[in-house]
């Protein structure tokens, strides 16, 4: 008896465009939309460094298809912000609706979870079986599915985040240094909890810092650490005999902006 060849469409997987892009669940709470966006800003120019191609992308509470299953949704995993090294950031010019895993191969170097319930969800490592159908636990798909080297558990209302390393095959919990950081050193940088206000809100935050201990600022910061440092460089520009109007060009300020400081610093 001679086996019927497939056919080419039967052996085609669903990429990105054909399968949800979401479950239709809701965000769980206000802080995790601006939580996500301070970690992708702050962490954005050491990507670009590592990366001058621009070849990585983040994901933020999207989906990462890592098996086929009916209905689809049921075979993916959103950790609420990830970042995948060395995939091109978009795909046929447009962004993804999803990760899909057998498509793009590349598992994501880290992914954090941002707890809203008791922290069970982001912690269950139950493995597939037939008696539990589609119900697989989250830790369990990072550590053994997607194998993800770097995962980190945040919770915001106790101010802490648990950060586990793929060794061996099994996530082992990192203990924090001497400033309470936890190093993710593929990428150079250290992850924590900063007290302090963003988009208007004082609250424990998840943050980068660099190995030597220096917070990563976001764009706001950057700019704010960049106008001081313009405001500072006034006076010795001035002592160095320049006038009001060359220092205004070199430091693109106004003529009065620079006048006021040169004044108070003569008071003074």
């Amino acid at each position: 008896m001679t086996a019927t060849p497939a056919t080419p469409s039967a052996l085609m997987l669903p990429d990105h465009t054909q399968l949800p892009e979401s479950d239709g669940t809701f965000v769980k709470n206000f802080q995790e939309h601006p939580q996500s966006i301070l970690l992708t800003e702050s962490i954005r120019p050491v990507l670009e460094q590592r990366h001058p191609d621009g070849q990585y992308c983040i994901g933020q509470d999207s989906g990462i298809y890592w098996r086929l299953v009916d209905p689809p949704e049921k075979g993916a995993e959103s950790p609420d912000w990830f970042y995948v090294p060395n995939v091109p950031p978009t795909l046929d010019g447009k962004l993804r609706r999803s990760y899909v895993l057998w498509k793009e191969y590349v598992a994501p170097l880290i992914a954090i979870e941002f707890v809203s319930g008791d922290g069970s969800e982001e912690r269950d490592d139950t493995p597939p079986s037939p008696n539990a159908g589609n119900k697989v636990g989250k830790f369990w798909v990072y550590e053994q599915a997607i194998r993800i080297p770097y995962y980190a558990i945040y919770e915001a209302e106790k101010a802490q985040v648990e950060v586990y390393h793929l060794q061996d095959n099994v996530y082992q919990q990192i203990t924090a240094n001497d400033r309470g950081h936890y190093g993710i050193s593929p990428l150079g940088v250290e992850l924590g909890i900063w007290q302090g206000t963003y988009q208007n809100a004082d609250l424990p935050w998840l943050r980068w810092w660099d190995v030597e201990g220096n917070l990563l600022l976001n764009g706001e910061e950057r700019a704010e650490q960049a106008e001081q440092a313009r405001l500072a460089a006034i006076p010795r520009l001035l002592e160095l005999g320049l006038e009001i109007e060359q220092v205004a060009t070199a430091l693109g300020l106004a003529i009065a902006e620079v006048q006021a400081i040169a004044e108070s610093t003569s008071e003074s």
